[in-house]
Protein backbone atom coordinates (compact mmCIF):
# COMPACT_ATOMS: atom_id res chain seq x y z
CA UNK A 1 0.00 0.00 0.00
CA UNK A 2 1.23 3.21 -0.71
CA UNK A 3 1.18 6.08 1.91
CA UNK A 4 -1.64 8.09 -0.21
CA UNK A 5 -3.30 4.65 0.70
CA UNK A 6 -2.63 4.86 4.52
CA UNK A 7 -3.52 8.10 4.11
CA UNK A 8 -6.99 8.11 3.16
CA UNK A 9 -10.15 7.28 5.40
CA UNK A 10 -11.27 3.87 5.01
CA UNK A 11 -14.51 4.67 3.72
CA UNK A 12 -12.53 5.46 0.40
CA UNK A 13 -9.93 2.38 0.46
CA UNK A 14 -7.26 3.19 3.15
CA UNK A 15 -6.48 0.83 6.43
CA UNK A 16 -9.54 0.85 8.89
CA UNK A 17 -7.79 2.25 12.45
CA UNK A 18 -9.95 -0.28 14.14
CA UNK A 19 -10.01 -3.52 11.92
CA UNK A 20 -10.73 -5.24 15.48
CA UNK A 21 -13.57 -2.68 16.04
CA UNK A 22 -13.93 -0.04 18.89
CA UNK A 23 -17.25 -0.07 21.13
CA UNK A 24 -18.78 3.07 22.46
CA UNK A 25 -18.15 1.42 25.96
CA UNK A 26 -16.21 -1.35 27.27
CA UNK A 27 -16.26 -2.16 31.35
CA UNK A 28 -12.67 -3.64 33.70
CA UNK A 29 -13.91 -3.90 36.71
CA UNK A 30 -11.83 -2.36 39.24
CA UNK A 31 -10.73 -4.29 42.47
CA UNK A 32 -11.98 -7.72 41.53
CA UNK A 33 -10.19 -10.12 44.42
CA UNK A 34 -11.62 -7.52 46.90
CA UNK A 35 -14.86 -7.88 45.07
CA UNK A 36 -15.87 -11.33 44.92
CA UNK A 37 -14.31 -11.74 48.41
CA UNK A 38 -16.98 -8.72 49.41
CA UNK A 39 -19.57 -10.34 46.99
CA UNK A 40 -18.64 -13.88 48.68
CA UNK A 41 -19.57 -12.41 52.12
CA UNK A 42 -22.57 -11.30 51.11
CA UNK A 43 -24.00 -14.27 49.81
CA UNK A 44 -22.89 -16.51 53.49
CA UNK A 45 -25.09 -13.32 54.90
CA UNK A 46 -28.14 -14.98 53.19
CA UNK A 47 -29.14 -11.27 53.00
CA UNK A 48 -29.49 -9.69 49.35
CA UNK A 49 -31.27 -6.64 49.35
CA UNK A 50 -31.49 -3.55 52.25
CA UNK A 51 -28.59 -4.43 54.23
CA UNK A 52 -25.21 -3.37 55.69
CA UNK A 53 -23.15 -3.36 52.29
CA UNK A 54 -26.32 -1.02 51.02
CA UNK A 55 -25.67 1.49 53.66
CA UNK A 56 -21.79 1.04 53.35
CA UNK A 57 -22.25 2.46 49.77
CA UNK A 58 -24.62 4.85 51.02
CA UNK A 59 -21.66 6.24 53.58
CA UNK A 60 -19.09 6.14 51.43
CA UNK A 61 -20.64 7.98 48.32
CA UNK A 62 -22.36 10.86 50.66
CA UNK A 63 -18.46 11.36 52.28
CA UNK A 64 -17.45 11.48 48.61
CA UNK A 65 -19.60 13.86 47.74
CA UNK A 66 -19.66 16.16 50.81
CA UNK A 67 -23.69 15.60 51.18
CA UNK A 68 -25.77 14.65 54.55
CA UNK A 69 -27.69 12.01 53.35
CA UNK A 70 -27.73 9.80 49.97
CA UNK A 71 -30.04 7.10 49.07
CA UNK A 72 -28.88 3.99 46.98
CA UNK A 73 -32.11 2.96 44.81
CA UNK A 74 -32.45 0.04 41.56
CA UNK A 75 -31.78 3.16 39.43
CA UNK A 76 -31.69 6.87 38.31
CA UNK A 77 -34.66 7.10 36.82
CA UNK A 78 -36.43 5.32 40.04
CA UNK A 79 -34.85 7.66 42.04
CA UNK A 80 -35.84 10.85 40.33
CA UNK A 81 -39.57 8.72 40.12
CA UNK A 82 -39.54 9.41 43.98
CA UNK A 83 -37.60 12.78 44.52
CA UNK A 84 -40.67 14.52 41.89
CA UNK A 85 -43.19 12.47 43.55
CA UNK A 86 -41.48 14.19 47.13
CA UNK A 87 -41.73 17.31 45.96
CA UNK A 88 -45.21 17.27 44.87
CA UNK A 89 -45.29 17.08 41.32
CA UNK A 90 -47.85 14.98 40.91
CA UNK A 91 -51.42 17.23 39.74
CA UNK A 92 -50.43 17.34 36.28
CA UNK A 93 -48.22 21.48 36.55
CA UNK A 94 -45.18 21.80 34.62
CA UNK A 95 -42.16 20.79 35.11
CA UNK A 96 -39.92 22.68 33.13
CA UNK A 97 -36.75 20.77 31.98
CA UNK A 98 -34.02 20.63 29.08
CA UNK A 99 -35.08 18.77 25.64
CA UNK A 100 -31.30 17.72 25.33
CA UNK A 101 -31.41 14.92 27.87
CA UNK A 102 -31.72 11.39 27.59
CA UNK A 103 -35.44 9.95 27.56
CA UNK A 104 -35.63 9.27 31.38
CA UNK A 105 -35.31 12.82 32.45
CA UNK A 106 -38.80 13.89 31.34
CA UNK A 107 -40.38 9.78 31.62
CA UNK A 108 -39.71 10.53 35.75
CA UNK A 109 -41.36 13.81 35.49
CA UNK A 110 -44.40 11.96 33.80
CA UNK A 111 -44.88 9.18 35.67
CA UNK A 112 -44.68 11.49 38.94
CA UNK A 113 -47.59 12.79 37.60
CA UNK A 114 -45.79 16.01 36.27
CA UNK A 115 -45.98 17.58 32.52
CA UNK A 116 -42.75 18.12 31.27
CA UNK A 117 -41.95 21.77 29.72
CA UNK A 118 -38.98 21.83 27.24
CA UNK A 119 -36.37 24.52 27.58
CA UNK A 120 -33.32 24.90 24.89
CA UNK A 121 -30.02 24.07 25.44
CA UNK A 122 -26.80 26.08 25.71
CA UNK A 123 -24.94 26.11 22.79
CA UNK A 124 -21.45 26.54 24.65
CA UNK A 125 -21.87 23.19 26.69
CA UNK A 126 -25.40 22.34 25.80
CA UNK A 127 -26.48 22.00 29.47
CA UNK A 128 -29.83 23.39 30.18
CA UNK A 129 -30.02 27.39 29.62
CA UNK A 130 -30.59 29.41 32.38
CA UNK A 131 -32.69 32.29 30.55
CA UNK A 132 -34.96 29.99 28.44
CA UNK A 133 -36.04 28.17 31.74
CA UNK A 134 -36.92 31.08 33.50
CA UNK A 135 -38.65 32.47 30.43
CA UNK A 136 -40.42 28.77 30.51
CA UNK A 137 -41.16 28.80 34.14
CA UNK A 138 -42.53 32.37 33.91
CA UNK A 139 -45.24 31.56 30.98
CA UNK A 140 -46.31 28.01 32.35
CA UNK A 141 -49.43 28.21 34.01
CA UNK A 142 -48.80 25.88 36.63
CA UNK A 143 -45.24 25.46 37.11
CA UNK A 144 -44.00 22.91 39.67
CA UNK A 145 -40.66 22.18 39.03
CA UNK A 146 -37.32 23.03 37.41
CA UNK A 147 -34.99 19.77 36.38
CA UNK A 148 -31.46 20.39 34.66
CA UNK A 149 -28.80 17.99 33.61
CA UNK A 150 -25.67 17.36 34.16
CA UNK A 151 -24.94 16.62 30.48
CA UNK A 152 -21.94 14.44 29.89
CA UNK A 153 -20.92 15.06 33.45
CA UNK A 154 -20.56 18.88 32.57
CA UNK A 155 -22.13 20.75 35.38
CA UNK A 156 -25.04 23.17 35.02
CA UNK A 157 -24.59 26.48 35.88
CA UNK A 158 -25.75 26.10 39.25
CA UNK A 159 -25.81 29.32 40.94
CA UNK A 160 -28.02 30.96 38.19
CA UNK A 161 -30.82 28.10 38.02
CA UNK A 162 -31.05 28.10 41.76
CA UNK A 163 -32.05 31.33 41.70
CA UNK A 164 -34.68 31.07 39.22
CA UNK A 165 -36.26 28.11 40.94
CA UNK A 166 -35.96 30.24 44.06
CA UNK A 167 -37.74 33.07 42.29
CA UNK A 168 -40.35 30.42 41.17
CA UNK A 169 -41.08 29.17 44.03
CA UNK A 170 -40.13 25.93 42.79
CA UNK A 171 -38.07 22.88 43.64
CA UNK A 172 -34.55 22.49 41.39
CA UNK A 173 -33.96 18.47 41.05
CA UNK A 174 -31.30 17.32 39.03
CA UNK A 175 -30.49 14.53 36.51
CA UNK A 176 -26.85 13.83 38.09
CA UNK A 177 -26.85 10.73 35.93
CA UNK A 178 -23.55 11.35 34.10
CA UNK A 179 -22.31 13.48 37.55
CA UNK A 180 -20.92 11.30 39.93
CA UNK A 181 -17.58 12.50 40.24
CA UNK A 182 -18.20 15.97 38.60
CA UNK A 183 -17.79 19.08 40.64
CA UNK A 184 -18.92 22.78 40.24
CA UNK A 185 -16.24 25.39 40.96
CA UNK A 186 -14.76 23.18 43.27
CA UNK A 187 -18.49 21.61 44.98
CA UNK A 188 -19.37 18.65 43.92
CA UNK A 189 -22.49 17.68 42.08
CA UNK A 190 -24.57 16.50 44.15
CA UNK A 191 -24.61 19.55 46.29
CA UNK A 192 -27.09 21.53 44.44
CA UNK A 193 -30.73 21.94 44.38
CA UNK A 194 -33.43 19.67 46.30
CA UNK A 195 -31.82 16.86 45.21
CA UNK A 196 -30.05 15.00 42.76
CA UNK A 197 -29.42 11.44 41.81
CA UNK A 198 -26.95 9.65 40.05
CA UNK A 199 -26.79 6.59 37.93
CA UNK A 200 -24.78 3.70 38.44
CA UNK A 201 -25.66 2.00 34.81
CA UNK A 202 -23.13 0.07 32.95
CA UNK A 203 -22.46 2.96 30.46
CA UNK A 204 -21.46 5.36 34.10
CA UNK A 205 -18.64 6.53 35.04
CA UNK A 206 -18.95 4.55 38.51
CA UNK A 207 -20.77 1.47 37.83
CA UNK A 208 -22.76 -1.12 40.22
CA UNK A 209 -24.42 -3.01 36.82
CA UNK A 210 -27.84 -1.34 37.62
CA UNK A 211 -28.86 0.99 40.60
CA UNK A 212 -28.92 5.01 41.36
CA UNK A 213 -28.08 7.20 44.44
CA UNK A 214 -30.12 10.06 45.74
CA UNK A 215 -27.77 12.96 46.95
CA UNK A 216 -29.79 15.36 49.18
CA UNK A 217 -29.25 17.86 52.21
CA UNK A 218 -32.89 17.69 53.32
CA UNK A 219 -33.26 14.73 55.76
CA UNK A 220 -36.78 14.64 55.90
CA UNK A 221 -36.78 14.00 51.75
CA UNK A 222 -34.00 11.36 52.57
CA UNK A 223 -36.45 9.80 54.96
CA UNK A 224 -39.25 10.09 52.22
CA UNK A 225 -37.12 8.47 49.56
CA UNK A 226 -35.71 5.57 51.66
CA UNK A 227 -39.49 4.62 52.49
CA UNK A 228 -40.19 4.99 48.89
CA UNK A 229 -37.88 2.54 47.70
CA UNK A 230 -39.60 0.18 49.31
CA UNK A 231 -43.66 0.92 48.05
CA UNK A 232 -43.93 3.54 50.60
CA UNK A 233 -44.11 0.88 54.03
CA UNK A 234 -42.17 2.28 56.73
CA UNK A 235 -42.31 -1.13 58.61
CA UNK A 236 -45.44 -2.38 58.82
CA UNK A 237 -46.94 -2.53 55.69
CA UNK A 238 -49.80 0.01 56.04
CA UNK A 239 -47.99 1.82 53.12
CA UNK A 240 -47.78 6.14 53.43
CA UNK A 241 -48.00 6.81 49.61
CA UNK A 242 -47.76 5.11 46.40
CA UNK A 243 -44.08 3.91 46.66
CA UNK A 244 -41.90 1.59 44.20
CA UNK A 245 -39.59 -1.78 44.40
CA UNK A 246 -36.80 0.68 44.08
CA UNK A 247 -34.43 -0.81 46.49
CA UNK A 248 -31.07 -1.59 45.57
CA UNK A 249 -29.64 -5.23 46.06
CA UNK A 250 -26.75 -6.10 48.29
CA UNK A 251 -24.92 -7.33 45.01
CA UNK A 252 -25.38 -4.06 43.14
CA UNK A 253 -23.68 -2.42 46.36
CA UNK A 254 -20.86 -4.20 46.55
CA UNK A 255 -19.99 -3.64 42.73
CA UNK A 256 -20.75 0.15 43.36
CA UNK A 257 -18.28 -0.08 46.47
CA UNK A 258 -15.49 -1.31 43.87
CA UNK A 259 -15.92 1.33 41.55
CA UNK A 260 -16.32 4.07 43.99
CA UNK A 261 -12.57 3.38 45.58
CA UNK A 262 -10.34 5.24 43.38
CA UNK A 263 -13.36 7.14 41.41
CA UNK A 264 -11.81 10.59 41.59
CA UNK A 265 -8.86 9.16 39.89
CA UNK A 266 -10.57 8.01 37.28
CA UNK A 267 -12.36 10.86 36.80
CA UNK A 268 -8.96 12.50 36.49
CA UNK A 269 -7.71 10.02 34.02
CA UNK A 270 -10.54 10.81 31.65
CA UNK A 271 -10.40 14.12 31.47
CA UNK A 272 -6.74 14.10 30.67
CA UNK A 273 -8.17 11.45 27.50
CA UNK A 274 -10.11 14.27 26.65
CA UNK A 275 -7.34 16.76 26.72
CA UNK A 276 -5.59 14.51 24.48
CA UNK A 277 -8.72 14.02 21.84
CA UNK A 278 -8.96 18.00 22.07
CA UNK A 279 -5.66 18.26 21.26
CA UNK A 280 -5.31 15.85 18.38
CA UNK A 281 -8.66 17.43 16.54
CA UNK A 282 -7.44 21.16 17.08
CA UNK A 283 -7.61 22.90 13.93
CA UNK A 284 -9.74 20.91 11.87
CA UNK A 285 -12.61 23.42 10.71
CA UNK A 286 -16.36 23.19 12.11
CA UNK A 287 -15.80 20.88 15.01
CA UNK A 288 -15.77 21.70 18.80
CA UNK A 289 -15.52 19.28 21.79
CA UNK A 290 -18.74 19.71 24.47
CA UNK A 291 -16.60 21.11 27.53
CA UNK A 292 -17.09 21.99 30.79
CA UNK A 293 -16.65 25.61 32.10
CA UNK A 294 -13.13 26.64 32.94
CA UNK A 295 -12.64 25.80 37.10
CA UNK A 296 -15.12 23.01 36.57
CA UNK A 297 -14.71 18.96 36.22
CA UNK A 298 -16.76 17.25 34.37
CA UNK A 299 -16.50 13.18 34.56
CA UNK A 300 -16.73 12.89 30.27
CA UNK A 301 -19.31 10.25 30.98
CA UNK A 302 -19.29 10.76 26.91
CA UNK A 303 -16.42 12.31 24.33
CA UNK A 304 -18.99 14.03 22.23
CA UNK A 305 -17.89 16.04 19.23
CA UNK A 306 -19.93 18.95 17.74
CA UNK A 307 -20.19 19.50 14.14
CA UNK A 308 -21.03 23.05 12.21
CA UNK A 309 -21.57 20.77 9.02
CA UNK A 310 -20.87 22.85 6.79
CA UNK A 311 -17.33 23.89 7.43
CA UNK A 312 -16.22 20.48 8.65
CA UNK A 313 -17.95 19.42 5.09
CA UNK A 314 -19.97 16.26 6.87
CA UNK A 315 -22.69 15.75 9.23
CA UNK A 316 -22.67 14.14 12.47
CA UNK A 317 -24.55 10.97 10.13
CA UNK A 318 -22.15 11.12 7.53
CA UNK A 319 -19.23 11.11 9.44
CA UNK A 320 -20.17 8.37 11.99
CA UNK A 321 -20.62 6.34 8.44
CA UNK A 322 -16.80 7.51 7.81
CA UNK A 323 -15.87 6.29 11.39
CA UNK A 324 -18.25 3.12 11.46
CA UNK A 325 -15.46 1.69 8.65
CA UNK A 326 -12.46 2.62 10.70
CA UNK A 327 -14.30 0.24 13.51
CA UNK A 328 -15.38 2.98 15.70
CA UNK A 329 -19.02 2.84 17.49
CA UNK A 330 -20.47 6.20 17.87
CA UNK A 331 -23.64 7.45 18.96
CA UNK A 332 -25.81 10.50 18.53
CA UNK A 333 -26.10 11.67 22.25
CA UNK A 334 -29.27 13.12 22.27
CA UNK A 335 -30.73 12.52 19.07
CA UNK A 336 -33.83 12.89 19.06
CA UNK A 337 -33.92 15.64 21.27
CA UNK A 338 -37.17 14.69 23.95
CA UNK A 339 -39.48 17.53 22.36
CA UNK A 340 -39.44 15.14 19.30
CA UNK A 341 -39.58 12.35 20.69
CA UNK A 342 -43.09 10.31 19.64
CA UNK A 343 -43.89 9.57 23.09
CA UNK A 344 -44.29 13.88 23.93
CA UNK A 345 -45.91 14.75 20.79
CA UNK A 346 -49.43 15.11 22.41
CA UNK A 347 -47.26 17.99 23.86
CA UNK A 348 -47.54 19.95 21.07
CA UNK A 349 -43.60 21.36 21.47
CA UNK A 350 -41.63 20.23 18.56
CA UNK A 351 -41.10 22.87 16.79
CA UNK A 352 -40.28 24.74 20.24
CA UNK A 353 -36.48 24.61 20.69
CA UNK A 354 -34.54 25.47 17.62
CA UNK A 355 -31.24 25.83 19.46
CA UNK A 356 -31.83 22.15 20.78
CA UNK A 357 -32.45 20.66 16.99
CA UNK A 358 -29.74 22.10 15.92
CA UNK A 359 -27.16 20.83 18.57
CA UNK A 360 -29.16 17.32 18.56
CA UNK A 361 -28.05 17.02 14.63
CA UNK A 362 -24.70 18.48 14.78
CA UNK A 363 -23.68 16.10 18.04
CA UNK A 364 -21.89 12.56 17.72
CA UNK A 365 -20.24 10.74 20.74
CA UNK A 366 -17.14 8.77 19.91
CA UNK A 367 -15.73 5.94 22.55
CA UNK A 368 -13.85 6.43 25.88
CA UNK A 369 -13.90 4.29 28.10
CA UNK A 370 -11.99 4.68 31.87
CA UNK A 371 -9.48 2.30 31.50
CA UNK A 372 -8.60 3.86 27.68
CA UNK A 373 -4.88 4.18 26.94
CA UNK A 374 -3.89 7.82 25.29
CA UNK A 375 -2.57 5.46 22.19
CA UNK A 376 -6.26 4.62 21.66
CA UNK A 377 -7.82 8.02 21.90
CA UNK A 378 -4.90 9.35 19.40
CA UNK A 379 -5.86 7.08 17.17
CA UNK A 380 -9.36 7.63 17.42
CA UNK A 381 -8.66 11.61 16.86
CA UNK A 382 -5.72 10.57 14.13
CA UNK A 383 -8.99 8.71 11.98
CA UNK A 384 -11.39 12.10 12.49
CA UNK A 385 -8.56 13.99 11.40
CA UNK A 386 -8.02 11.57 8.32
CA UNK A 387 -11.70 11.79 7.28
CA UNK A 388 -12.19 15.24 6.92
CA UNK A 389 -9.95 16.87 4.35
CA UNK A 390 -11.67 13.87 2.52
CA UNK A 391 -15.30 15.53 3.57
CA UNK A 392 -16.17 16.01 -0.12
CA UNK A 393 -15.82 13.15 -1.72
CA UNK A 394 -17.24 10.73 1.48
CA UNK A 395 -19.67 13.44 1.46
CA UNK A 396 -20.79 12.44 -2.32
CA UNK A 397 -20.26 8.69 -2.02
CA UNK A 398 -23.08 9.12 0.47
Amino acid sequence: MTTTDQNLPAALGGAAAFPEGLPLTRLEVPGREELLARLGRVLDSGMLTNGPTVRELEQRAAELIGVEHVVAVSNCTAGLMLVLQAAGVGDGGSVVMPGFSFSATAHAARWAGGTPLFAEARVEDVTLDPADAEAKLKAADRPVALMATHVYGTPCRTEELQRIADAAGVPLVYDAAHGLGSSRKGVPVGNFGLAEVFSMSPTKVAVAGEGGLVATRDADLAATIRTGRDYGNPGDYDTLFHGLNARMSELHAAVGLAWLADLPQRVAHRGSLVATFASAVAGLPGLRLALPEEGDVSTFKDLTLILDADAFGLTNRQLADALKAEGIDTRRYFHPPLQRQKSYAYLGQAESLPVTDRLAESVLTVPLWTHMDTATVRRIADAVVRIQPHAEQLAAAV
